[in-house]
């Protein structure tokens, strides 16, 4: 049975130097960082499900888009495959937090799988605003990236009336039925500034392009990514903790490059971090995407601290406090109590 291939993790990295350099050495460590609400929710579904229902536990996809995460989650029991029909009948199958199409939800019942939903309860938003346009008899311009899973899960709710909109140039030759009846919806993970921009040259084209009823980018991407802005400006070299597969921690080095920083890499590990990258640097900024475990920063962060970066400077823009209830199946233990991690469990507060 194929499964989603995985890198792990170094036993030992290599020491960086602590190099001179013009002035004193500092670290700007982004926050908020790292875990969202839904990345969270996520996460503790399928642990819950493993000590629920025994290993295995099969998981759609990824559960989240890092490498950390669903090495520590197959060492745990669970089994991860690009489609259900890859698991056994009868077996259980949990939804990744990037959302599935109903053909997913009925391929699972066909094989009488049971399912749990850990979909981001912002991405179900997503969705049940693409059912309701595509009912309303709109045609949607869904602006995100083809082939990512997120986008295949809300175009599935609204295969007939869907358009993906990948970039801003593609909104100057998208072709619609009628310019009277469209709106807009998104990948809840991409960079705002560059959906804004996308957004208004469709509406350049199509004047009565109508928005959704709410902002669709998620809370977490927005947060992370006005945090990296202020850190940019002032950065020398900015490090993203997080997967090459994240969508919203690749769009954090684009958007710090964007912003001022002078060099912006993405790393899964610390050890990935290069000794290049710091000559001649004399402050360092750090974040991590909203799937990244605040773990894999602090690493970063004790990797810097060999290399003379020892002065560390939190640089906050927001708070974060929002949870979500797990998914119904996960909510009691297995004595029909409440469970205790029932809202989410351990949402980060960087």
């Amino acid at each position: 049975m194929p499964h989603i291939p995985t890198r792990r993790r170094a036993v030992e990295r290599a020491r960086l130097e602590n190099r001179p350099v013009d002035g004193e050495k500092r670290v700007l460590l982004a926050a908020p960082r790292g875990y969202c609400a839904g990345v969270d929710r996520a996460v503790v579904a399928v642990e819950k499900a493993l000590e629920r229902y025994g290993a295995p536990v099969y998981v759609r996809k990824q559960i989240v888009h890092n490498i950390h995460v669903v090495t520590e989650l197959e060492q745990k029991g669970a089994i991860f495959v690009e489609e259900v029909d890859e698991v056994p009948e009868g077996a259980h199958v949990v939804f990744s937090a990037h959302g599935v199409s109903p053909a997913v939800v009925q391929g699972a019942a066909d094989r009488g799988l049971h399912a749990i939903d850990a979909t981001c309860p912002l991405v179900t938003k997503v969705h049940r605003e693409a059912v309701r346009f595509a009912r309303d008899d709109f045609e949607i311009l869904l602006i995100g990236h083809d082939g990512h899973e997120e986008v295949e899960g809300t175009a599935g709710h609204a295969p007939e009336r869907v358009t993906v909109v990948n970039s801003p140039a593609e909104a100057d030759t998208v072709v619609v039925r009628d310019p009277s009846r469209v709106v807009w919806l998104s990948q809840t993970t991409l960079s705002v500034d560059e959906t804004m921009e996308t957004v208004n040259r469709l509406r350049t084209r199509f004047p009565e392009l109508q928005n959704p009823p709410s902002d669709d980018i998620c809370y977490a991407t927005q947060n992370r990514q006005v945090a990296i802005k202020k850190v940019a400006k002032d950065a020398d070299l900015v490090i993203v903790v997080g997967s090459a597969n994240s969508s919203n921690s690749v769009r954090l080095v684009e958007v710090a490059l964007e912003y001022g920083a002078k060099a912006a890499y993405r790393v899964d590990y610390a050890d990935e971090v290069r000794q290049e990258w710091l000559d001649g640097v004399r402050t360092v900024g750090v974040t991590s995407g909203a799937s990244v475990p605040e773990v894999l920063v602090r690493e970063v962060l004790d990797a810097l601290d060999e290399a003379g970066y020892t002065d560390i400077e939190e640089v906050r823009t927001a708070e974060e406090d929002l949870m979500f209830s797990l998914p119904k199946e996960l909510r009691q233990d297995n004595s029909g109590k409440r469970d205790e991690r029932a809202l989410g469990g351990r949402v980060s507060r960087t």
